[in-house]
């Protein structure tokens, strides 16, 4: 708790799905001075809006959870739009960091760094070991150049910037929306509209054989708030629960927690993506002792209980 009490922080993103949990950990463990830079009046594309910030906010500590993000058909769609905002977010915002003299900053990465035949479970190092999946790259690989320059800035500048990779991240407050959301959120959204609906069957991209490793964004936050407190090396970081589960059966399992009685109807016309998601996670909990609390069925009954309230 003493870590946080006079400590000044920005979380970019934190107005987000993600960041809005980071603000609360954060605030529970003690610190008054968060500062949460609006898109609007920070474009952090822009050097002059990251030095603004910068000279404003004075922070001890950032936290870059800022992103352009979305599922496999937003990626599909907009490569190129999330390549460069996300590098040149990142990028600029690190280097700026270094330039003030933040004493630390803790980016953000994606599981979507590591190539898309990794052995399993996904181990740290194995990030360099092949090209990301091919929907996802230029996401993954403008957010492994964070971790490129981290390392680099640590070696070079002694800057004390960490990077950490969680696993898909799902929870209250995420985004529904069809066009842009990941799997769990689409889901639910698909099974509750279609029982409501009475709908005799709900559609699915792809064939349902890849897995995924999916992370409550609560046990995602205090994580990340973890490294944040205790963590100050070289390495990447896995941030997950080490579990993983087919999307078939992920959707069997949202299905019946829904009370969706009807059929799936996979459209194998669409991409599946990276055929598995699993990480070794024993680096966290070594390191500065995370571990998961929340299960998959009990963050999706949470997870749907949100969306029906505030959706249904």
């Amino acid at each position: 708790m003493n870590f946080w009490k006079n400590k000044k922080v920005v979380i970019t993103g934190g107005a987000g799905f993600l960041g809005k949990f980071l603000v609360r950990e954060i605030k529970q463990r003690g610190c008054r001075s968060i500062f949460v830079p609006r898109s609007h009046e920070y474009d952090l594309r822009k050097i002059s809006a990251i030095r603004r910030l910068l000279k404003q906010a004075d922070p001890d500590i950032i936290i870059h959870a800022a992103a352009v993000v979305g599922g496999i058909g937003a990626n599909r769609e907009n490569p190129g739009k999330f390549f460069y905002d996300n590098l040149m977010m990142g990028v600029q915002l690190i280097e700026q960091a270094r330039l003030f003299q933040v004493p630390k900053l803790v980016a953000i990465g994606t599981i979507c760094a590591y190539p898309k035949f990794c052995p399993v479970p996904f181990k740290e190092d194995s990030i360099w070991d092949g090209y990301p999946e091919e929907t996802n790259a230029a996401y993954g690989l403008a957010k492994k150049m964070l971790l490129v320059q981290s390392q680099a800035y640590r070696q070079q500048y002694g800057f004390n910037s960490i990077y950490l990779s969680p696993v898909n991240l799902y929870g209250p407050g995420d985004n529904f929306s069809l066009t842009t959301s990941h799997v769990i959120p689409a889901l639910i959204r698909k099974c509750v509209e279609a029982k409501q609906n009475g709908a005799p069957s709900i559609t699915v991209w792809g064939t349902g054989k890849p897995t995924r490793e999916f992370l409550y964004v609560e046990d995602a936050a205090r994580g990340i708030v973890l490294a944040a407190e205790k963590y100050n090396k070289i390495a990447s970081v896995n941030i997950g629960t080490g579990q993983e589960i087919s999307i078939k059966d992920l959707a069997v399992l949202i299905m019946k927690l829904t009370g969706f009685k009807g059929r799936v109807i996979w459209d194998a016309s669409k991409p599946d993506g990276q055929p598995r998601r699993h990480l070794d996670v024993s680096h966290a909990q070594k390191e500065f002792g995370f571990k998961a609390k929340v299960g998959l069925q009990e963050g999706l009954k949470k997870t749907i209980q949100w969306y029906v309230k505030n959706h249904g």
